[in-house]
């Protein structure tokens, strides 16, 4: 059973560590730009691959130090993501991170992870998460390359056509949610007919 509580993080108002500058650390910088671009990210790596500089050029919201990792690193950070391929350092940033109640993530070691990074669809405003609880990241891919082609483009106009909906409604939170589900009932029924048809 996947017992992973879902969230979605405000990475403009955190600051979030990425150690490790190769291939994996590009992937999850990619990531968090990805979702967040205006994310607060400071980088620490010793070796840095060309495409690594060029995804950061014009990022000013991402900071490089190029050096090996320092205690300090970790003053003031909310989020930590190890991109190492050294058990030990990985081990004993683990247990600093624990002692700094700082969320961690280390690529490809599940054990010594807070959370995870999964498969994101996002469709203007929408955003789904989908996690295989780090089962199959392949199906995880696939779910996602289904869900993009599912989903509508024009899903944001519905979605600003919902919120000015609940804004003009009167009454209490659960009248609100009574007329909101009536109206969004059969929303997914017209969406899957129509992508049918």
């Amino acid at each position: 059973m996947n017992e992973l509580f879902p969230i979605y993080v405000k990475l403009d108002q955190i600051q979030t560590l990425v150690v490790g500058a190769g291939p994996v650390g590009l992937e999850k910088l990619e990531a968090l730009i990805g979702n967040s671009p205006k994310a607060n990210i400071h980088v620490v790596a010793k070796e840095i691959i060309p495409e690594f500089e060029r995804f950061i050029a014009d990022k000013t919201n991402v900071r490089l130090s190029q050096r090996a990792f320092e205690l300090r690193d970790m003053e003031r950070v909310d989020l930590i993501i190890l991109a190492t391929n050294n058990p030990e350092f990985n081990n004993q940033v683990r247990e600093l991170a624990s002692q700094n109640h700082i969320l961690l993530n280390v690529a490809d070691k599940p054990s010594l992870c807070d959370f995870y990074l999964g498969s994101v669809v996002q469709k203007g405003n929408l955003k789904i998460g989908i996690s295989t609880n780090g089962k199959s990241p392949t199906i995880a891919k696939r779910l996602k390359e289904f869900l993009n082609d599912l989903l509508p483009e024009e899903i944001d106009q519905t979605l600003d056509l919902m919120q000015t909906m609940r804004n003009s409604l009167k009454g209490d939170f659960q009248e609100k949610i009574k007329v909101l589900n009536a109206h969004t009932k059969d929303l997914l029924t017209n969406t899957s007919n129509d992508s049918a048809n």
